[in-house]
C-alpha cells in the first residue's frame, strides 16, 4: 500500500506543499491527492484587482498539476475525522482516507456579526465574491451617475481595495472607513505617503469610525452617521474555516490549528497545517500573521517535516519570519514597510513606483511557482525508508 497524503486546499500554501512533496517523494511509495472546491487556482493577493475590473489569470488546477502525479479531487470538504483518518467530501465519493493530512483550507471574510454585513456587503476574500463585487461596480459605472462605494476596514486589504477601485473606476466616489487612525501600524513617513495617495486618488477617509450596521443603501456608524452606499465592501478581518475545530483537532479560540515548530498538529501527529489555518509561532516568538508570506514559510516547513519523517532524514528548520508589509496603492504606487521582531513598523519605508514594481514581480513569481509546482523535479526521488513517526512533539518557540 502506498502512503496516502491528502492536502486540503489548493491556495498558495496547499499548492506549494503538493508540488514540493511530488517533487521530492517517490510515486512508488506515495500517493498525493489535493482536494479543492474550485477548479481554478486563485491569486488571492490580486482579488482586489479582479473586483476593480482587471483581468487576473486563474490557471486551471488540472493544468497546474498535469504530469506531476498529483491527483486533483474537486469537491468541498465538509468534515475531518482524525480518529478514522478520513476526510468527508460533498460528492459521490463521500470520503477520502489518508495516512498524512495537510490542512490548508485558508481563511474567509469575517463580518464579526455586524448586523446586515453578510446580507448587504461584498467581500474579496474569495474569487466568487470578488466577481460579484465586480459585477456590481460594472452596473454602477454603466449608469453614468455619481455613485458611492464604501470600503469598511483599514487593514492592508481595505487600503488596497479602496485605492484600486478609486484608480480603476474614477467615476465612482470611494470612501474608506477606518476604526482608528489611517495606517496606524505604519511608520510616520509611510502614513504620510498613504494619505497623499488617498488624496491623489480621491479616496475619502473617515477615521475613528465604528460601523454598527450595513443596509442595502447605507452604512450606519456608531456616532449616528449614515453613509450612502451603492456598494459596501467588507474588509474588516478574516476568519478560518470551522472544520478544524469541529474535527476535535486542538485549535485556538479563533479556530486555527495549534502546531509545533514543524507545522505538526499538537493533538494529532499525522496532521499538518499550513497557511492561515495554522497557529504557528515565528522565530520572534510571536504568532505569524495571516498572509501569503506566512503561507510560504509554513508550507515549506511542513514539506521538510513530512519528507524527513517519511524518509528517515533529518528535518530542516526553515525560517518563520515576518519582516515587512507590502501595500499596493493602485497599479503605479505602493508602500514597502519594514517591521521589527515585535511586528512594529521600523522608521524605514519605501513608497512610490519602485515598491509597486517589486510587488508586481513578487505576484508574477508566486503565480509562476504555483503554475510549475514540480519545476526542477529530480530524476531520483526519496523513497520511504522509515515508518512515519507519529509521536506528538512539543512546540518549539
Amino acid at each position: 500500500m502506498k502512503h496516502r497524503i491528502v492536502i486540503l486546499g489548493a491556495g498558495y500554501a496547499g499548492a506549494y506543499v503538493a508540488g514540493n512533496l511530488a517533487r521530492r517523494l517517490s510515486p512508488a511509495d506515495t500517493e498525493i491527492t489535493v482536494v479543492n472546491a474550485e477548479p481554478d487556482f486563485v491569486q488571492r493577493m490580486r482579488l482586489h484587482q479582479l473586483a476593480a475590473g482587471q483581468q487576473i489569470k486563474a490557471p486551471k488546477l488540472a493544468d497546474v498539476f498535469a504530469g506531476t502525479g498529483i491527483r486533483l479531487h474537486l469537491a468541498r470538504v465538509t468534515a475531518v475525522e482524525p480518529e478514522r483518518q478520513v476526510v468527508a467530501v460533498a460528492d459521490a465519493d463521500g470520503e477520502l482516507g489518508y495516512d498524512t493530512l495537510v490542512y490548508a483550507l485558508g481563511s474567509h471574510g469575517n463580518d464579526h456579526g455586524i448586523h446586515g454585513a453578510a446580507e448587504h456587503a461584498f467581500d474579496i476574500a474569495a474569487r466568487p465574491s470578488a466577481l460579484r463585487l465586480r459585477e456590481r461596480l460594472d452596473s454602477l459605472d454603466r449608469r453614468g451617475e455619481a455613485r458611492n462605494v464604501v470600503v469598511v476596514g483599514d487593514g492592508l486589504t481595505g487600503i488596497e481595495t479602496a485605492t484600486e477601485i478609486a484608480e480603476s473606476r474614477p467615476g465612482l466616489s470611494v470612501a474608506l472607513v477606518a476604526r482608528g487612525e489611517l495606517g496606524a501600524r505604519l511608520s510616520a513617513g509611510a502614513r504620510g505617503h498613504l494619505r497623499q495617495a488617498c488624496d491623489r486618488l480621491g479616496v475619502t477617509v473617515l477615521e475613528h469610525t465604528r460601523v454598527e450596521a450595513v443596509e442595502a443603501t447605507r452604512v450606519l456608524c456608531a456616532d449616528g452617521t449614515a453613509l450612502t452606499s451603492d456598494a459596501t465592501v467588507w474588509t474588516a478581518g478574516f476568519a478560518v474555516n470551522p472544520i478544524a475545530a469541529a474535527s476535535r483537532l486542538e485549535v485556538t479560540e479563533n479556530g486555527q490549528i495549534v502546531v509545533d515548530r514543524t507545522m505538526r498538529s499538537l493533538s494529532h501527529p499525522n496532521v499538518y497545517a499550513a497557511g492561515d489555518s495554522a497557529y504557528a509561532i515565528g522565530d520572534n516568538g510571536r504568532p505569524l500573521p495571516m498572509s501569503c508570506a506566512s503561507a510560504g514559510y509554513t508550507g515549506q516547513q511542513a514539506v521538510e517535516a513530512i519528507v524527513g519523517r517519511l524518509t528517515g532524514r533529518e528535518i530542516a528548520n526553515t525560517k518563520l519570519v515576518y519582516t515587512y508589509n507590502h501595500i499596493s496603492l493602485g497599479r503605479r504606487d505602493a508602500i514597502l514597510q519594514m517591521v521589527d521582531d515585535e511586528g512594529q513598523a521600523k522608521p524605514k519605508h519605501m513608497g512610490g513606483r519602485k515598491p509597486a514594481r517589486i510587488k508586481a514581480g513578487i505576484l508574477r513569481m508566486s503565480l509562476w511557482a504555483t503554475s510549475h509546482p514540480t519545476f526542477g523535479m529530480p530524476k531520483r526521488k526519496h523513497r520511504l525508508t522509515a515508518a512515519p513517526d507519529t509521536t506528538a512533539e512539543k512546540a518549539v518557540a
